[in-house]
């Protein structure tokens, strides 16, 4: 009203008040102790507590050094080895809680992390035992129970359209399908390299499935992720997305997440088990655009054991990490000027074995009665010419980065780097320029890895090398070479005519002897059996040639074997290799063998191209067993299997008594040709039988209706007759008389 006045006091502001009343945490419960902090004096202090604030951010917990309050001995001056943590909530007390326990601060100090609270609570707690309730026991499949099979049949995955399907490979008989599960929506399927999980690519990121009943087994977030890669042992997962790692406002925060330190980058390393992000990485160079060619993958490169993985920054240095910390292995790169591309070398079964045995001497304490130790992992990198250097290899060990062997080079174009799957011998294909640079030719540069000082023996060739594979556990190599002036830069429809030669070691010279060659071939593609021997050479990828050719290296090994102390011929040396069968596959894009070396499986993927797509399955020889062709089909891909369990003795012994065990096997397959047989006949006896008895029931049926018939047509008889009167004139006696 006019004229009026309102006092301060009049107004009610307790709606206003309730609205923006601000909450206070009076509790203690946003507080932690972290145990485990070095010892320092006042001097250093500043520096630590910026490790620390650092430390809880790459775990997803972001703190300021004025968070935390260090206690001090006075008397000493130092500090007492335990601090406080003040957080702005209790959930990122909660987060620390889960992320830094047990964390690994440097190599001599772990974090212990406890609620400030739990200090009391600790201290008044009730002495007095109360038994736990035990919950019940629900046991966990088995995620290798697939090799548990009784008939020791393999698996493999098919990818069409929408669908996935596993499926039972062995006789026609024992092919079944394993299991159809309902996956939507992901990009691709792959198998861990031991076959315990298979994972799918979706757009928010990568899960594991495995077991009997096939149950998700673990996920990573990984948005949009396009390459994964495991590691050798299936311990740790790398995943990649060309889209850089973004983390929204409110986004969850945890060790299986990423943290806002992470942002920007497109490679993640993760721990399988637990679902830990361990890393991330950035695949830009920082010192310039990105490059234009395509991106390398793998990017990050496992040691065999799982204990190191690397990565190159190209003509700069190689980094290795060690697991599971991914702190960078004493504390500095590898600093190699121009390095191009490195290795890591595999590990054999001799390395495994001597390992084995430095664990079990160790573990007894009678380390130093070990006669030989395990090699230390090894790496070959290789570096180009500069200015005056030459070109170079080098094996280097590691962890103690001892330079083992190196290799100059001359006039290189470039090199590739191949060991043989045990690590027994590395070919370093080295592309050679004349000095006009108006030719190139090949070298191929070997070392021979078991023995004293590494050895290297030079195999000369004139043309181009575009192909070349070691034999599983053997001393042998295929190589595919050409001469073609196609070879740069073939047109459409142009098929580049080619050459397959086979290698193999000599002993009494150390030297590799051609043993021989196959003149003017399509093949582009070599792969072995992974049990040795045998090897097909496959087209791939071309639009007129879908040629397989299915060869036996060891086909006359008996005669050989007679002759061994003669002197062989040319001839004789290259006798064993023999064609077993060709075949064809229109549109192959993929060739793979099973794991027992028995099968090979070709596909043409639509992710190629639209024309004939599907898979096919042959034996070792060529012979074709199955061929499905399937619109939208992507991919065909054999679960892997671990490593034998069975001793270097125990497989011997197998070997030695093969044809007792082929002749159970035998056995098996006449009983089970047998009881097909059994089956036939006594299905055959059965409609045999059902025909005579409804035979002899129409007969029967038939008889009694003749029977019926006849009957009735007596009746008929009867009742038709009739009684007729036949009067019969018979003249006794004749008189005549005249009548007047």
């Amino acid at each position: 009203m006019p004229g009026t006045t309102i006092q301060d006091d009049e107004i009610d502001y307790s709606d206003i008040e309730t609205k923006y009343q601000v909450q206070y945490d009076d509790g203690f419960d946003n507080i932690v102790v972290v145990d485990g902090v070095p010892v320092i004096d006042k001097s250093k202090l500043e520096k630590l507590l910026a490790k620390v604030a650092k430390e809880f951010s790459r775990k997803g917990v972001t703190i300021k050094a004025e968070d935390i309050f260090m206690p001090w001995d006075d008397a000493t001056g130092k500090s007492k080895g335990f601090l406080f943590v003040e957080f702005r909530n209790v959930d990122d007390a909660n987060l620390s809680l889960a992320a830094l326990h047990n964390h690994p601060f440097d190599a001599r100090h772990t974090f212990k992390v406890n609620r400030f609270t739990d200090i009391e609570r600790y201290a008044n707690l009730d002495e007095t035992y109360i038994e736990p309730e035990v919950d019940e026991f629900i046991p966990r499949e088995h995620l290798r129970a697939w090799l548990a099979d009784p008939q020791g049949r393999d698996q493999y995955v098919t990818y069409r359209g929408e669908d996935v399907e596993i499926y039972w490979h062995g006789k026609p008989s024992q092919c079944e399908l394993a299991y159809k599960p309902d996956w939507k929506d992901f990009l691709y399927v792959a198998w861990s390299p031991l076959g315990t999980y298979v994972a799918t690519l979706h757009r928010q990121g990568v899960r594991l499935w495995g077991g009997p009943s096939w149950k998700p087994q673990q996920r990573f977030a990984h948005p949009l992720v396009k390459l994964i890669d495991f590691s050798p042992c299936e311990q740790y997962l790398v995943t990649w997305s060309n889209e850089p790692i973004v983390v929204p406002e409110g986004a969850l925060q945890g060790p299986q997440y990423f943290s806002p330190d992470d942002e920007g980058n497109n490679i993640a390393v993760w721990d399988i088990k637990s679902g830990d992000l361990l890393r991330t990485f950035s695949t830009n160079d920082s010192d310039g655009p990105p490059a234009k060619k395509q991106m390398q993958w793998p990017a990050l490169k496992w040691s065999p054991d799982d204990k190191f993985v690397a990565r190159i920054t190209p003509g700069q240095l190689i980094s290795v990490y060690e697991l599971p910390s991914m702190y960078l292995q004493g504390k500095k790169s590898l600093k190699i000027e121009g390095v191009i591309d490195f290795e890591w070398c595999p590990q054999g079964d001799k390395d495994k074995e001597d390992a084995e045995k430095d664990a079990k001497a160790a573990s007894n304490g009678s380390g130093a009665k070990v006669v030989k130790k395990a090699r230390e992992n090894m790496l070959v990198y290789w570096t180009p010419e500069v200015a005056n250097q030459p070109a170079r290899v080098t094996l280097l060990a590691f962890p103690s980065r001892t330079i083992l062997r190196q290799k100059n080079l001359f006039n290189v174009t470039e090199c590739k780097l191949y060991w043989q799957n045990q690590g027994d011998f590395l070919c370093v294909k080295v592309d050679r320029h004349t000095k006009t640079k108006k030719s190139i030719f090949c070298n191929l540069e070997i070392f021979r890895m078991r023995e004293k000082d590494y050895p290297v023996e030079v195999v000369e060739l004139k043309d181009t090398v575009t192909d070349f594979s070691w034999e599983p556990k053997g001393e042998r190599f295929a190589i595919v070479s050409s001469s073609d002036p196609n070879l740069g830069n073939p047109g459409p429809g142009i098929t580049i005519k080619t050459d397959v030669s086979f290698y193999q070691l000599e002993h009494g010279k150390n030297d590799f002897k051609l043993l021989r060659t196959l003149p003017s071939r399509t093949s582009n593609a070599i792969r072995w059996s992974p049990r040795g021997r045998h090897v097909v050479l496959a087209t791939v990828g071309s639009s007129s040639k879908s040629e397989l050719e299915f060869w036996d290296l060891d086909f006359n090994t008996d005669e050989m074997n007679k002759k061994e102390g003669q002197v062989l011929s040319k001839e004789d040396w290259g006798q064993s290799i023999q064609l077993l069968g060709t075949a064809d596959h229109y549109g192959v894009t993929d060739v793979e063998w099973d794991p027992s070396g028995r099968y090979l499986a070709t596909s043409a993927s639509a992710w190629t191209h639209t024309l004939e797509n599907g898979f096919a399955i042959w034996d070792f020889r060529g012979q074709e067993l199955v061929k499905q062709i399937q619109d939208r089909f992507k991919q065909f891909i054999w679960r892997p299997r671990p490593p034998t369990l069975l001793t270097k003795e125990q497989q011997r012994n197998v070997r030695r008594n093969l044809k007792e065990y082929s002749r159970a096997f035998d056995e098996e397959d006449a009983a089970e040709e047998s009881n097909v047989s059994a089956e036939l006949i006594a299905l055959r006896k059965r409609l045999v039988d059902e025909w005579n008895a409804w035979r002899a029931s129409r007969k029967k049926e038939l008889a009694a209706d003749r029977n019926r018939v006849s009957e009735k047509e007596q009746k008929a008889d009867v009742q038709d007759k009739e009684e007729i009167e036949v009067w019969v004139d018979e003249v006794i006696e004749q008189v005549e008389e005249v009548v007047e």
